[in-house]
């Protein structure tokens, strides 16, 4: 199963101070939301997220998002090569989402609109 995009997730101590660099270095406008008691802002490659630090701590475990066309068949493809499914499949602001562990210990979350 391809991956279209990566979405690199970065935490920010102050998302309003950290925000408008990534626009300027980006050309992009932040698109802002709140997800799971953080406050996020995506900026075209970049996800930005600030919160409280259990929230915050938890979501920085996933290193990055990575887009694929089919959620259900990434997912399994992913865990038949290797991969530990730590949460299933899922709807959220951004699509379905699911997060697995690769073999290499690596986290990330896999997203379908």
């Amino acid at each position: 199963m391809p991956i279209t995009s990566m979405t690199l997730r970065r935490r920010v101590d102050d998302l309003e101070a950290a925000a408008p660099f990534y626009e300027r270095l980006t050309g992009e406008t932040a698109d802002r939301f709140r997800f799971a008691g953080l406050e996020l802002a995506a900026v075209g490659p970049f996800l930005l997220f600030s919160g409280p630090e259990e929230v915050a701590e938890r979501f920085a475990g996933v290193a990055a998002t990575l887009s694929v066309p089919d959620l259900d068949r990434a997912v399994s493809e992913a865990v038949e090569a290797g991969a530990s499914l730590l949460a299933p499949a899922q709807s959220t602001p951004n699509g379905h989402r699911a997060v697995l562990r690769h073999p290499d210990g690596g986290v990330y979350e896999y997203v379908s609109s």
